[in-house]
């Protein structure tokens, strides 16, 4: 006897099993890896990435503009700081901005690895048999031939040089020849998306490995060596870059020209200058080599760029004391009119021969004011035109405690005015001198104003990658141009024998064409080859050759192969 168990009513059974959540994350991972490299994805990317780059151009940036992001600040006290938060000022080095361009790295490698080696794949394989009726191609033609179906196949062969061409047979002694090109527009196409990647790749390998930097030379046979950063004013180092390592070439400035225009606008800039490459310096070779620094003609010596940025003037002063010991003061002032170069800054002198400490911080003397290279005279001195002219000083001397120990820090063209607010540094004199003039102080002291120097304010550029960006740039330029030049088109051929019944030769030749699209000139082209291959028999009458009706709709074919199709949506995906 046997009995049978029931499951109670109402009960299913055991639920059925969820997938694991390994499972789960697999396939979460594998759709976003699947969303993420495709190319709708890639282009909404590269669409943020032009977006998030206007802030760049349209605001200032502190990397090479910090005094007009802190303009900018002060004219908008509303929304500068707003900005400030978003990292707009500084947008190229923001972590969204990394984001987004992370993101379009890996979207464009992710997309184009698998489609390149789809498309070797596709360069490999034979063209795409005939289709079975070529009457429903955009492009199509019909006619009968006297010879017979291997020489009319032999004819179009020869008649389509340079086109991919396979050659098959039929049943019933039909021989078919299938002809394609245009493989060229897909390579450009690769090659533009590969050189965009190599391209981004480039930039990221400079402003990891690459550094600039900016230093201020005076123009009368001073030199400046690229032997670390603190020969630098300013230096901004690649993300791997410590400051060590740099290649210590050597240069010296020994002049500088500058030819201005009756408006007072710049002409040209010239400095002459000495260098030495890195293995000169490292032989200890006493030799330089001439050459003429331009703007925007940089000097290329060891894989660095050296620029001409600027130029302002430096006013020299001799300071002779009471007990006749001198000191020459020569420092470089900073124009605040770039229009006339009028000048601003603070030549700061310690007075020799005191030995303590407190009396020779209260002896301290700081010549500042305003500098125009061609004075408009007056009582108010400014300056109408930025070439030396007629220069003329208009100054302040301060006398105390400058600072200069304090370890504050404290800019080279200006004085601390804590100092001045506490009363430990004051004003002694007051006056407007041209080159040649003096001024004399209460306790003898004596400052002539002897004349102005030039400085030139150069920027030493090193990026490893910019061979690189270059070729990458040029490939990108060669993709693009074939992509929009070159036409994907086929071309197909069946010759078989005649019927019995069929006038006018022994072989009937069919012909079909296909394009990408039809403004794509293809017709022209095809009417040609199909004149040539398949002409009109003399006794066909007006049958001898089957156009499409211009008022019936043509058909795509019907019966193309998987990699028909799949070439239309790498042609529709690399648009």
């Amino acid at each position: 006897m046997t009995s049978t168990l029931q499951a109670p009513p109402g009960d299913a059974g055991p639920p059925p099993s969820r997938p694991s959540r390994l499972r789960q994350a697999l396939a979460l991972a594998r759709n976003t890896w699947r969303g993420l490299t495709s190319m709708r994805t890639a282009l909404i990317l590269l669409f943020l990435l032009a977006v998030a780059s206007l802030p760049g151009a349209l605001l200032p940036q502190r990397t090479p503009s910090p005094n007009a992001v802190d303009d900018y600040l002060t004219q908008n006290p509303t929304l500068g700081p707003f900005f400030d938060d978003l990292g707009l000022f500084d947008v190229f080095a923001t972590p969204w901005f990394a984001a987004i361009y992370l993101l379009l790295f890996v979207s464009l490698i992710g997309c184009l690895v698998p489609r390149s080696f789809e498309h070797v794949r596709g360069l490999r394989a034979e063209p795409v048999s005939v289709p079975r009726n070529l009457a429903r191609l955009p492009h199509h033609a019909r006619s009968t031939s006297d010879d017979d179906p291997d020489a009319v196949v032999e004819s179009a062969r020869r008649r389509l040089r340079g086109w991919k061409v396979a050659v098959r047979s039929e049943p019933g002694g039909v021989r078919t020849l299938s002809a394609e090109k245009g493989a060229l527009r897909e390579v450009g196409n690769l090659v533009f998306h590969l050189s965009l990647v190599a391209l981004l790749g480039g930039i990221a390998a400079g402003k990891l490995f690459g550094y600039e930097g900016q230093v201020i030379v005076m123009a009368d046979g001073n030199e400046f060596c690229n032997s670390g950063i603190y020969a630098y004013d300013s230096f901004r180092p690649g993300l791997q870059v410590d400051g060590t390592g740099l290649d210590p070439f050597c240069m010296i400035v020994d002049d500088f020209r500058a030819t201005f225009r009756p408006d007072g606008q710049p002409d040209s800039f010239d400095a002459s200058v000495r260098y030495q490459d890195t293995d000169a310096v490292e032989r200890g070779d006493q030799s330089w080599q001439p050459h003429d620094l331009a703007v925007n003609d940089p000097l290329r010596v060891d894989g660095e760029r050296v620029y001409l940025l600027g130029h302002g003037y430096a006013p020299r002063f001799t300071v002779t004391f009471p007990n006749g010991e001198q000191r020459v003061g020569l420092i470089q002032w900073r124009p605040v009119d770039q229009a006339t170069l009028l000048s601003e800054g603070a030549t700061k002198i310690d007075p020799p021969g005191i030995t303590d400490e407190s009396q020779r911080r209260r002896s301290q003397l700081a010549i500042t004011g305003l500098f125009a290279p061609t004075s408009s005279g007056g009582g108010l001195v400014t300056s109408t035109f930025p070439a030396l002219n007629d220069p003329e000083a208009a100054i302040d001397v301060m006398r105390g405690d400058l600072g200069l120990d304090s370890g504050r820090a404290q800019s080279i063209f200006e004085i601390d005015q804590t100092m001045v607010e506490q009363g430990r540094l004051v004003r002694v004199a007051r006056e407007n001198v041209k080159p040649g003039g003096e001024i004399a102080l209460d306790d003898g002291t004596r400052i002539r104003f002897d004349g102005v120097e030039n400085w030139v304010s150069l920027q030493v550029s090193h990026d490893p990658a910019q061979t690189a960006v270059l070729i990458a740039a040029i490939a990108l330029l060669g993709g693009l141009t074939l992509s929009l030049t070159v036409r994907r088109r086929r071309f197909w051929v069946r010759a078989g024998p005649a019927q019995p019944s069929t006038t006018g030769g022994r072989t009937v030749v069919s012909l079909g064409g296909l394009a990408r699209t039809d403004r794509a000139g293809y017709g022209e082209e095809f009417g040609r080859i199909a004149a040539e291959l398949a002409p009109p028999h003399p006794d066909a009458g007006e049958t001898g050759r089957e156009r499409p009706d211009p008022d019936v709709p043509a058909e795509p074919p019907a019966d193309t192969d998987e990699h028909d199709e799949q070439d239309e949506r790498e042609d529709d995906d690399g648009r």
